[in-house]
C-alpha cells in the first residue's frame, strides 16, 4: 500500500500521472522522458496490426482503450475474463473467437 501510494506521489511531482510507474522510474533512474498510456498505445498498434487479425485487433483496441483509462492493472492476465464478458456482453462465441492471451499483448507496450 504504501508503495502505490509513494508511486502516485512520484508521478504527481514529475507530472506522469498519466503515465505507467515503469515510465515514471525510468525517468528517475535515466532522465528518460515519460510516455503517456495513450502514447504507450499508439505506439502498440502498428504491431498489434501486424499480428492479429482483425477481430482480435478489435478487442485488444478495446483493452488498449481500458489501459489508458485506468492503467497498466488491466493489462494483467487475470482481466482477460472480465474485458471479454465486458466488450462481448457474454457472447460466449465472439469471446472465444477471440481468445487472445494478454501475454503476447505486453511485449509491444
Amino acid at each position: 500500500m504504501a508503495l502505490a501510494r509513494s508511486a502516485r506521489q512520484m508521478q504527481r511531482i514529475i507530472d506522469a500521472e498519466n503515465s505507467d510507474l515503469f515510465d515514471v522510474l525510468a525517468h528517475v533512474a535515466y532522465a528518460l522522458v515519460p510516455l503517456t498510456r495513450e502514447e504507450r498505445a499508439a505506439r502498440a498498434k502498428p504491431e498489434i496490426s501486424a499480428h492479429f487479425n482483425r477481430k482480435q485487433q478489435a478487442f485488444l483496441d478495446f483493452v488498449l482503450a481500458q489501459y489508458v483509462q485506468v492503467g497498466v492493472e488491466e493489462l494483467a492476465q487475470e482481466k482477460l475474463s472480465p474485458l471479454l464478458k465486458l466488450k462481448y456482453r457474454n457472447a460466449i462465441a465472439d469471446a472465444v473467437a477471440i481468445s487472445v492471451s494478454l501475454k503476447g499483448l505486453g511485449r509491444f507496450l
